[in-house]
């Protein structure tokens, strides 16, 4: 490990110690605190399905001068509160008026990949996702077009530079310290970074209440059943917005929550989804015979639906797409781990952890754990078939988490996965650049790499 950098040595030791102790726990002390590494499927399951231990631990603090304490960083009563106000937003109506953004956003990605046949060396993937995912999120959420708005492009940027600051954070525990971290300017850096991206939310807020309280005054209504409503527009479309300013309404978040969980769904929305179809595209173009099958499966969807943008129920329908997207985020998922705080005595391994131990659930390992995959790092989609599926233990495979703190966009993640498959696969041809040997991944709470990652675009 002596000429591994220190990103690179982050990401690789714990998966190194993940076969020396046999993808059993592990456990070691750091920050004056116990720290469980748990990567077999029924200790995950033990942490992961109790909501006794679902309070993230004080690494998520890193992110608090961006997020606030919104769904992803929030615990206790206050997650509770609201991920109620939030779970209309995924409601199967809403989702299918976010699919027609997804298409819109989807075409005009895949034309843009016209001038990337041009490039003889291959297309780096993570800026071009990360580019056509923050365009859908922002519109999802916010209802707006950022390519067309006033200021999205320092808004863009800043997000950008904001993810680069809180990875630079993240890997150097001696910044953990938030003196340390003020002491050495890193955050009046944040802030700075900050203040266009809370200024833009902030103004799309204040401009969609108006027309939101405009709407509501003209009796617009969505009924979604007998407990949820979210209001309707005719002028602009359904965004995530206006569930939390039908909320603010009712007294029940204010403007600061509003803007925490608009900035935390545009954050975490975009950069998940953009790991994962890097990923995607990259194991489409290493397996030309599953690319194949999942171009003639959307074709033939796309012909019996007279040559239409693929509806919800149509993209669900797409078992063998499906079963390949589940092996790339079974082999490359997009949150490598997660951390939780042991809030009372929990048993692993036959072991006592004691309350105020940080546990860290290894998702990297646990879905290369050989016992429920066998041969691992190998390709095959066919591990989800529903016979083999039903062989695994239900905690064996959880790229979106699971149990009360699972994703609460996982639907939304995946249908925006099938669309832009659908856009791109129907025009381009993948073939590889990169392997997966050559890749350096780094620590951090989304799965990157340190080194480019291409593939080729191939008009068909």
């Amino acid at each position: 490990m002596q000429n591994t950098p220190l990103p690179a040595a982050i990401f690789k030791i714990p998966r190194e110690l993940a076969v020396q102790y046999n993808y059993r726990a592990y456990k070691f002390w750091g920050f004056g605190l116990l720290q469980m590494n748990i990567i077999n499927c029924r200790d995950i399951e033990t942490v992961m399905s109790s909501s006794k231990h679902s309070d993230k631990n004080f690494m998520y603090k890193f992110l608090h001068p961006f997020l606030g304490t919104g769904l992803l960083t929030s615990n206790g009563k206050k997650w509770q509160h609201r991920r109620k106000i939030l779970t209309p937003t995924f409601h199967f109506n809403i989702l299918k008026e976010f699919l027609i953004i997804f298409h819109e956003e989807c075409d005009k990605f895949a034309k843009s990949l016209m001038a990337e046949t041009q490039e003889a060396d291959g297309t780096n993937l993570p800026p071009l996702t990360s580019y056509v995912t923050l365009n859908t999120v922002c519109e999802t959420a916010m209802g707006v077009k950022l390519d067309s708005y006033s200021g999205s492009s320092e808004y863009r940027k800043s997000i950008y530079e904001i993810g680069t600051l809180l990875l630079h954070r993240f890997l150097r525990p001696w910044f953990y310290n938030d003196m340390i971290y003020s002491l050495f300017g890193w955050m009046r850096t944040l802030r700075k970074q900050l203040i266009p991206v809370h200024d833009f939310t902030s103004k799309i807020i204040e401009q969609r209440r108006i027309h939101f309280l405009e709407s509501r005054d003209n009796g617009k209504i969505l009924k979604l059943d007998d407990n949820e409503n979210v209001y309707e527009t005719k002028k602009k479309r359904y965004a995530m917005l206006d569930t939390l300013l039908a909320a603010e309404a009712d007294g029940l978040i204010d403007f600061e929550g509003i803007r925490e969980e608009v900035d935390t769904f545009t954050f975490e929305g975009h950069d998940t989804t953009s790991s994962a179809l890097t990923f995607i595209f990259l194991l489409l173009a290493h397996h030309q015979d599953a690319q194949e099958r999942v171009y003639q499966e959307i074709k033939t969807a796309l012909e019996d639906n007279d040559n239409q943008d693929l509806a919800t129920n149509e993209l669900n329908e797409l078992e063998y797409t499906s079963r390949v997207i589940k092996e790339c985020l079974r082999l490359y998922p997009p949150v490598p781990f997660i951390t939780r705080s042991v809030t009372e005595d929990m048993k692993i391994e036959n072991e006592i952890i004691p309350e105020g131990s940080i546990v860290h659930i290894h998702i990297f390992d646990l879905h290369r754990d050989p016992e429920q995959f066998p041969d691992p790092e190998r390709f095959d989609p066919d591990r989800f078939l529903p016979e083999n599926v039903e062989k695994r233990h239900p905690y064996a495979y959880v790229p979106f988490s699971a149990g009360p703190r699972n994703c609460i966009g996982q639907k939304f993640a995946l249908l925006e996965i099938k669309a832009l498959l659908q856009h791109v696969l129907m025009q381009y041809r993948l073939t590889p650049v990169t392997t997966r040997e050559e890749i350096q991944f780094v620590g951090d709470i989304i799965l990157r790499a340190k080194t480019p990652i291409k593939v080729k675009f191939n008009l068909r």
